[in-house]
């Protein structure tokens, strides 16, 4: 789920140029630096990837478990869900993981009792058909699904793109735009102010993208560490 954040009573302030210490496709934040990486796309189009298995914890049946959700322990009331081997699986019991990771779970799979079948879930991801999500609650909530694969079409109705994912590098979602005169892709703030329009069902958005959205980056500043 992707939330579009407004802006403040008087309006939408005037999208600024992007300075050189801007999140562009040109400018990604390195590994050290993301916060959270976005959640991997579906193979198919018609499901939503909630989380993703990992190793085994301990040896009664117990596994590691990524979630994808906004409440990461939200997964768990999904009920029945499509794993990438071909079973349906649901999750019986989810807890947090020791650590700071917020999105990463202990979760115990109904049927699974020990470890050579928590070993058999590792890599193995869960979705969820995009139908049985419905609509968001907000009008400024988006499932990540019905984001990618929109048109990006300025206030003059000129396509400027495609959007293909939906990152978060902890301050905030971001998408990423691949242009329609190809190169590079870009990432431009899902906010208000930069994204005033949704029109999912017309299969776009309108920005107000600053003129150097697309623009190659600059010559990198000398005190950055290499």
């Amino acid at each position: 789920m992707a939330r579009r954040p407004g802006s403040s009573s008087r309006g939408p302030a005037r999208p600024e140029p992007l300075g050189p210490e801007a999140v562009t496709s040109a400018r990604k934040p390195d590994a050290a630096k993301a916060a959270k990486a976005p959640p991997p796309a579906s193979p198919d189009p018609g499901l939503v990837l909630l989380g993703e298995f990992g190793r085994p914890h301990g040896l009664h049946g117990e596994v590691r478990l990524k979630s994808y959700t906004g409440d990461p322990l939200a997964i768990a009331g999904y009920g029945p869900l499509h794993a990438s081997d071909g079973r349906t699986l649901e999750l019986a019991e989810v807890r947090p993981a020791p650590g700071s990771a917020a999105d990463l779970l202990i979760a115990r799979v109904k049927g699974v009792s020990d470890r050579t079948g928590a070993e058999a879930l590792n890599r193995v991801t869960l979705a969820i058909p995009r139908a049985r999500l419905g609509a968001a609650a907000d009008e400024d909530e988006v499932f990540l699904a019905d984001l990618i694969g929109l048109s990006v079409r300025d206030g003059g109705g000129v396509t400027l793109g495609t959007i293909v994912a939906v990152p978060n590098y902890g301050g905030g979602d971001l998408l990423e735009i691949r242009p329609a005169s190809g190169g590079a892709t870009a990432l431009l703030p899902f906010t208000k102010a930069f994204v005033p329009v949704l029109a999912l069902a017309e299969g776009h958005v309108v920005v107000a993208a600053p003129d150097d959205l697309f623009a190659p980056p600059g010559p990198k500043p000398a005190d950055e560490p290499a």
